[in-house]
């Protein structure tokens, strides 16, 4: 999302959600009263009314309701996409002293605002080519101050196009200690709201990159202490996905990565659900010509397996692949014993005369 317009517009739409989410937090915290109670105290506002609906135990669903019969999101996506709304009245944080709704930390001029509805638009024009294509739209993660906006964003987009079957994806990042709380808090939301859930898991791709900045600015590390708890985080997501279509066949998950264990780990969940490969609701994602020896028997065995191929410049693309091989310690070692094996394969077909060498004129 962040290639499609200014990323600074993402970073300021994620401090809105901070904000909130601080803000319905602090109400829920204070003692004898319900958030909804003590919101309604807090924001005696002319015409709006906001009520919590809290999700799970440490969650909460904001909706801003007009005096009217009409009812709309705070991040509603038709208002967000339409010309004659302006974004900065649209997003508007709460002052925890005063209790009263403000604007953003400044008033767009009319060419940022321009830019950002492009973008917003952009996004919009391509969930209705996916939609009108049969094609699944999978949105990428960013970085923690870009990614509130991006989740909220898709998750928006999937309540409107993913009605009648995963269209929209939302990708998940593991190695983030609150990836378990963001999966199942939107997947709780897809099962009231009706609509189907689609997740990407992947590992994550920026954790130097966030740790530096943790400690920079002074806020707690996001990224889980080592390898093994990202893993575990993994599965954990993995497997509460691969329930969720086991009970209601709502929910569509592409497992995006390199590791053996978790392609083992994931094959054994859906043996053990009973979870068919032709249902296509579990696809299997690696680079082209990286992990081979994962993706041909998958795909040999029914399972959706998709092979992505990165492109661009070279001094950009080399540091993606270094990306997706810090995000994966296990890869470099998957790399090897795929050369070993196709050394192994080479040789059996030399001894036994497969390959034949003619002369070139």
């Amino acid at each position: 999302m962040t290639a499609l317009g200014r990323p600074q517009f993402l970073l300021q739409f994620s401090e809105v959600l901070v904000k909130w989410r601080r803000f319905f937090n602090l109400l829920a915290a204070q003692q004898g009263k319900s958030g909804m109670d003590a919101l309604e105290q807090k924001l005696e506002l002319e015409q709006l009314k906001v009520r919590c609906a809290y999700r799970t135990g440490f969650d909460f669903e904001y909706v801003i309701y007009i005096m009217s019969p009409r009812t709309i999101d705070l991040l509603d996506w038709n208002s967000l996409i339409n010309d004659r709304t302006s974004i900065s009245n649209l997003l508007v944080i709460p002052n925890v002293e005063t209790g009263q709704l403000e604007p953003l930390l400044r008033k767009f001029t009319v060419e940022e605002e321009k830019q950002m509805k492009r973008m917003l638009q952009r996004v919009d024009i391509l969930a209705k080519h996916a939609v009108e294509n049969g094609v699944r739209l999978m949105v990428d993660a960013e970085q923690t101050y870009f990614q509130p906006a991006i989740s909220r964003l898709t998750l928006e987009m999937q309540r409107i196009f993913n009605r009648e079957k995963p269209i929209i994806f939302n990708t998940y990042q593991c190695y983030l200690k609150e990836a378990y709380d963001n999966v199942s808090v939107d997947v709780e939301l897809s099962r009231r709201e009706g609509w189907y859930f689609g997740a990407k898991l992947v590992r994550g791709a920026y954790m130097y990159q966030e740790r530096s900045r943790a400690e920079e600015i002074g806020y707690e590390d996001p990224i889980n202490p080592d390898y093994e708890a990202t893993n575990r985080m993994y599965h954990k997501c993995l497997e509460f996905v691969l329930e969720e279509i086991d009970h209601n066949r709502k929910a569509n998950v592409m497992v995006a990565s390199h590791n053996e264990d978790t392609v083992k780990f994931t094959l054994e969940k859906m043996n053990q659900m009973g979870l068919s490969p032709t249902e296509n609701k579990v696809y299997f994602g690696q680079l082209l010509g990286m992990c081979d020896q994962i993706s041909f028997p998958l795909g040999q065995a029914g399972f959706p397996v998709y092979k992505y191929v990165p492109y661009g410049p070279v001094n950009e693309v080399i540091p993606y692949l270094s990306r997706r091989a810090l995000e994966n310690r296990g890869f470099m070692k998957g790399s090897q014993r795929e050369r070993s094996l196709l050394w192994k394969e080479l040789k059996r077909r030399l001894l036994n005369g497969q390959i034949l060498y003619k002369p070139v004129y």
